[in-house]
């Protein structure tokens, strides 16, 4: 399963033009609609695809069977199969195959810097001699909604709890 950042206002333009079901009609063999952002299909080497929106994002998840790396016919539509694939990622997502390296390092930077301020937040307590049950107390609190954030897959907003965690800390 994979998960990829989708340019803002574009979930509600796919909508607006039929679906992701749809929007997969154009790349895919055997498209089959499961809501409205919602698709299975196959093609080629794809045995199942599967792909629907999710907030801001793209879930996909892919069963690729392997090509007889011997034949060359068998390799070229293995090739024309992917590129297939990441052409729709380009539509579904509104960003190219380089843009959504940069946002998925940018998506897991974030939940590195959210869990790096919880553990900073931990150590930090636990030396404190002199920090009150009031300061604890929220600190506490934001640790929880940073997880549950991170639990829930919403790294933005876990980073900036996370931000928000250590400026407390720090005042």
């Amino acid at each position: 399963m994979e998960r990829f950042a989708v340019k803002r206002g574009l979930v509600k333009q796919v909508t607006a033009d039929g679906g992701l079901g749809k929007l997969a009609q154009d790349f895919f063999d055997d498209v089959t609609s499961t809501g409205d952002n919602a698709f299975t299909g196959s093609h080629g080497i794809m045995s199942s695809i599967k792909a629907h929106y999710e907030g801001d994002a793209l879930i996909t998840d892919v069963v690729n069977e392997r090509p007889n790396f011997d034949d060359r016919e068998a390799m070229k539509a293995a090739q024309d199969d992917r590129r297939r694939f990441t052409t729709f990622l380009d539509e579904a997502t509104g960003y190219n195959s380089k843009q959504r390296g940069d946002k998925a390092k940018e998506w897991v930077k974030k939940a590195s810097k959210a869990k790096s301020a919880i553990s900073g937040a931990r150590h930090f307590m636990s030396m404190a001699k002199a920090m009150s049950d009031e300061k604890r107390e929220k600190a506490e609190a934001l640790i929880t909604e940073i997880e549950a954030a991170l639990e829930a897959g919403d790294n933005t907003k876990a980073a900036g709890r996370g931000e928000k965690l250590s400026k407390m800390l720090n005042e």
